[in-house]
Parts: C-alpha cells; sequence; structure tokens
C-alpha cells in the first residue's frame, strides 16, 4: 500500500518513520502541502492519503479523491468532524482515525492552560526577563475546593476529571453517557454545571449539537469570575458571544487551544504576516486571555501512538481485517 503524507511536518515523517518496518507492504511520501480541491491530485497513484485535523476533507475534495483512485483516508487525529463522511461512503472511500492516542497528553495541557490564565506565569516569565519584580497584574485564585465542571467525559475529560480531583476540587459533569468509572464525579446537567462552577472545560466532539454551545445564552448561566478552557474543537465556541462575555468581565481567566479561525493558519508561522481580519488578535488583546497553537496533542508518547495506530489501521485495511476504528455516516 502506498501513502501519501498531506501537511506534514518533520515531527510528523520523523515518528512514522521510526516505526515504519514493523509494517511490511507500506510505503510512504510525506508532502508539506495540505490537502484541498486543488491538491487532490497529488494522491494520484496511492490506495491512500493520510490527514491531520486542520486538512479539508469536505465533499468537493473527498470526490476528487475518489476520481484519483483513493480507497481509503486515513486520519492521524482522533476528530473526524472534517470529514464529509456521506461523500466518503458514496466514493467507496474508507475512513479511518485515531480514536485515543494519548488522554492524559491533551488534559494536561487543559490544566497547563487554567493554571497559566490563572497565575499569570506567561506574563510573570517576560517581567522577570526585564528585572520588573512587581506583582502587580499577576493574581490569581486557589483551585483547592473550588468546583470543575467538565463538559464530555470521554477519555479526556476522565482524564481532567482526575487531574482536577488531585487539586483537591469538587468535579461535576456533563454528559448524555456518563462513565460509571468516575465514581468521584457527580452528574449534573448542563445547566447546572454553568450554574455551579469555577473551572469549566470542554471536552467534547464537535456536532451539530455541540457547535456554539458556549454562546450569550450559555454564557449568562455562568457564575461570574468563571475561568473557561477549550482544549477540543474552537467550534464549541461562538467566539463574538465569547468576546462580549470578556469585555463584561464575565470570566477570571479563558484558556484556548482551539479556536474558530485556527484552520488557515494553525501550525504555521505568521509572525511576519499581517493578517487581513482576525478575532485571535481580539483575544489576544485581554489580559486575561491564554492561547495555544492546538498543541495539546503533542508530546512523544502522543506523537508515537498517532503513528503506530495509523499505520496499524492502513495495515488492518491492507490484509483485510476488521477496520475497528473505522468512522462511517
Amino acid at each position: 500500500m502506498k501513502i501519501l503524507f498531506y501537511g506534514t511536518k518533520n515531527y510528523d515523517e520523523r515518528f512514522f518513520s521510526r516505526i515504519l518496518p514493523d509494517f511490511p507492504g507500506i510505503e510512504m511520501k510525506f508532502i508539506e502541502a495540505n490537502i484541498y480541491e486543488e491538491t487532490a491530485s497529488l494522491a494520484r497513484g496511492y490506495e491512500a492519503i493520510c490527514a491531520f485535523v486542520n486538512a479539508d476533507l469536505s465533499a468537493p475534495v473527498v470526490r476528487a479523491l475518489g476520481r484519483e483512485g483513493v480507497k481509503l483516508i486515513l486520519l492521524r487525529c482522533a476528530g473526524y468532524n472534517n470529514v464529509d463522511l456521506a461523500a466518503a461512503r458514496d466514493c467507496g472511500i474508507s475512513v479511518l482515525r485515531v480514536p485515543g492516542y494519548s488522554p492524559e497528553a491533551v488534559a494536561e495541557h487543559a490544566m497547563a492552560l487554567v493554571l497559566t490564565a490563572n497565575r499569570h506565569t506567561h506574563k510573570a516569565y517576560i517581567k522577570c526577563r526585564e528585572n520588573n519584580f512587581a506583582l502587580n497584574g499577576l493574581m490569581g485564585i486557589n483551585l483547592y475546593r473550588k468546583t470543575a465542571g467538565i463538559v464530555g467525559t470521554g477519555k479526556i475529560g476522565q482524564a481532567m476529571a482526575r487531574i482536577c480531583r488531585g487539586f483537591g476540587m469538587k468535579v461535576i459533569a456533563y454528559d448524555l453517557y456518563p462513565c460509571k468509572d468516575l465514581d468521584f464525579v457527580t452528574y449534573v446537567s448542563l445547566d447546572e454545571l454553568l450554574r455551579e462552577s469555577d473551572l469549566i472545560s470542554l471536552h467534547c466532539p464537535l456536532t451539530e449539537e455541540t457547535r456554539h454551545m458556549i454562546n450569550e445564552e450559555s454564557i449568562g448561566k455562568m457564575k461570574d469570575g468563571v475561568i473557561l478552557v477549550n482544549t477540543s474543537r474552537g467550534g464549541l465556541i461562538k467566539t463574538e458571544d465569547l468576546i462580549a462575555g470578556i469585555r463584561d468581565h464575565k470570566f477570571f481567566a479563558v484558556g484556548l487551544d482551539v479556536y474558530e479561525e485556527e484552520t488557515d493558519f494553525v501550525y504555521e508561522d505568521m509572525s511576519e504576516r499581517i493578517l487581513q481580519s482576525s478575532t485571535i488578535q481580539r483575544l489576544l488583546s485581554f489580559p486575561n486571555v491564554t492561547m495555544t497553537s492546538h498543541q495539546g496533542f503533542f508530546t512523544e508518547e502522543a506523537l508515537s501512538n498517532i503513528a503506530e495506530t495509523t499505520l496499524e489501521n492502513a495495515a488492518d485495511f491492507m490484509n483485510g481485517k476488521p477496520l475497528k476504528n473505522q468512522v462511517t455516516a
């Protein structure tokens, strides 16, 4: 099987190439170009393509891949909201993902955002580098004995719940399918979670039902001075409403690893460009907002697991084995 990897960085090639000898019969080619309708023709002669969370796998792109003879889309990520699954089904293309590469990596990054946004460690570091040791603007709040609200208790949400418990927090959660293993968590309605939480951390997939679940109405139900963190999908938050809430002093701190506007430049160096229109720049203008560049997954362990599971998915498809990580319309 020949696989074309779209939108790759040097770390992708390093981690995948390291384990390729364990998967005989698979050939890989890495290109920096991401997958769009215009670049789909590069997949001619390849049975499979591999794409990441920032790929455009809308219906026109999927159909273009089908015309080039592609039979398999390998996602080296957990989310698949960027894939038109109906188009893939119609084109006879299987879609496989990596459902759980390292829940702890994302959950630990979520807590890092909480701590950074709360205690202003990013600002303190810059101040100290400039020999400014004053404490003004650096005051935070204790997390101990506060209430953490976890929205979505899949593997990442479960890991975040355990971390919050370790900080001595009361943990409540909202999920349509409660996890019985979290015996220290109290499941509540979403409205109750919004009302009672001092920290709200989002860990649910982006669907039609969850898109913009954090909006003017839901923000209005939150406590004043709440901390909000999102390491899941940018579309869970309606950015304009978030900005309005920040301006109204609703939030003590906000930590974002994902945001609605990230698709065009996530993982790219834009430092020497002038962004024509950017809500990200507006968010960064607020002193209580901390942002990172969709790096929650970015650990040695997670990248190793992503590479291994992706190539296992490819080998299962190649060898006619059951496709345990397939997603369908």
